[in-house]
């Protein structure tokens, strides 16, 4: 499922060919620009986050099996809407198709398995949605050669290939989550794996009651995660978003174009393996340590990224970047696990979904606090190769910001818990 929503990552490889689709070699009247197409994406993420909080509920009382179904049709049938509008060069039609339907389903198959596979592995629930949310991360691996050799295919003297292109992976990407979709289900209730047993010594931090998904809410354990995840990833996503710019401003004349899109490379790898490699060691080391190790690990990184630039050293650039990038992934990776310590099981998949609001607002601030102050400087005189350490030294700001909300989280109070026992399972929620 991951590793078809992940294909997002990828859409910038049709952004220049869809500036062609009348004049085909290059731009003519009557074509789409690059910011007019922007929207696609942006939409995408806005109804990803949208969808995932609105369908978080829904997902609780009708099970995995059905919100994943609705996940493949809407993903699948998005790219076939976005077709018919390519083809009849109308961009309201692809803003539909791929912005509004896909990004459904981007959100509700986000949140289907992640609930479900920390229902199935109680003993190691960071390793086991890191495992899954890693395959988000690595979608683009996957569709980006795909979708280049599809529209080379396809390509011919009066078309550009990215109709039939998005016509073949609507069907392919339905095919492969609809096998997704039939093989999942939920554990019954009480089911534990074999040989293990609940540790005897309680941590205070995870809880064995449940909180209502619109209780968990009204909780400020919720608002301080919120916050949380929304300073890492703002931290994060600008950087991704200007990596290429950025390591060729920051060394002038030494980095090439091709050897900027191997940084690229090496930042979408690190925030892949972020993903598996930190949510399995919050699985010993605790959510919260883990979260501590995010904040203040990429505060100091960020304070020394600017003098590795201006000594010239690329390698210690670089790695301190990956090792950024590797913490964004895994705040991703590791907060499911996080919000089951803290609220319990039951309702971990809407309580996820409801959180990933601060996704789409760190899509926002990132991106525009790096372009931004980087401009305004830029505007006042600074040379480009210096324009970005004002905003590194902010980005640090922000991760010690995200430390003191993560200090501030305690177990949640008592009289948020659900009372009685855990309500049981519907035929329709197991998935059978």
């Amino acid at each position: 499922m991951h590793l078809c929503i992940g294909q997002a990552y990828a859409f910038s490889v049709f952004n220049n060919p869809m500036t062609k689709l009348l004049g085909i070699t290059q731009p003519a009247a009557g074509d789409w620009d690059l910011p007019t197409l922007g929207w696609i994406f942006s939409l995408a993420i806005v109804f990803l986050g949208l969808s995932a909080a609105f369908a978080g509920k829904w997902l609780e009382e009708v099970g995995p099996r059905k919100a994943m179904f609705v996940a493949a049709c809407c993903f699948g049938g998005g790219f076939l809407v976005a077709s018919a509008g390519i083809a009849l060069h109308q961009i309201w039609l692809v803003y539909l198709g791929y912005g509004v339907l896909g990004g459904i389903g981007l959100g509700i198959g986000y949140v289907s398995p992640v609930s479900t596979l920390i229902k199935w592995f109680p003993d190691k629930r960071g390793m086991a949605t890191g495992m899954a949310i890693m395959g988000f991360g690595g979608g683009a691996f996957i569709a980006s050669p795909m979708s280049v050799a599809l529209m080379k295919h396809f390509q011919t003297p009066t078309s550009v290939g990215v109709a039939q292109t998005f016509v073949v992976m609507g069907v392919l990407y339905f095919i492969s989550m609809m096998i997704g979709a039939c093989a999942i289900r939920i554990p019954a209730a009480g089911w534990k794996p074999a040989g293990w047993t609940p540790p005897v010594t309680q941590n205070a931090m995870i809880t064995r009651n449940h909180v209502h998904i619109d209780q968990a809410i009204k909780t400020p354990q919720f608002w301080l995660l919120w916050w949380a995840l929304c300073l890492n990833v703002t931290a994060g996503i600008g950087v991704l978003g200007q990596a290429s710019v950025m390591i060729q401003e920051s060394f002038k004349g030494a980095i090439t174009p091709a050897a900027a899109a191997g940084f690229v490379g090496v930042l979408s790898l690190a925030n892949m393996l972020g993903r598996f490699f930190w949510s399995s060691v919050s699985d010993y080391i605790g959510r919260k340590n883990t979260y501590y190790l995010f904040f203040v690990l990429g505060a100091i990184l960020y304070f020394l990224v600017p003098g590795m630039g201006s000594a010239g050293n690329v390698a210690l650039f670089v790695l301190f970047y990956a090792i950024i990038i590797s913490m964004y992934g895994g705040g991703f990776s590791t907060v499911p696990a996080y919000l089951a310590d803290l609220f319990g099981t039951r309702y971990v998949g809407g309580i996820h979904g409801r959180l990933l609001t601060a996704w789409a607002a760190a899509g926002v601030f990132g991106p525009v606090l790096v372009n931004y102050i980087r401009q305004y400087q830029v505007d006042h005189g600074v040379p480009p190769a210096q324009a970005y350490t004002s905003t590194m030294y902010l980005m640090a700001t922000l991760l010690i910001v995200g430390f003191v909300c993560n200090l501030l989280v305690r177990p949640v109070a008592t009289h948020h818990h659900m009372s009685g026992d855990q309500p049981a399972l519907t035929p329709a929620m197991a998935g059978k």
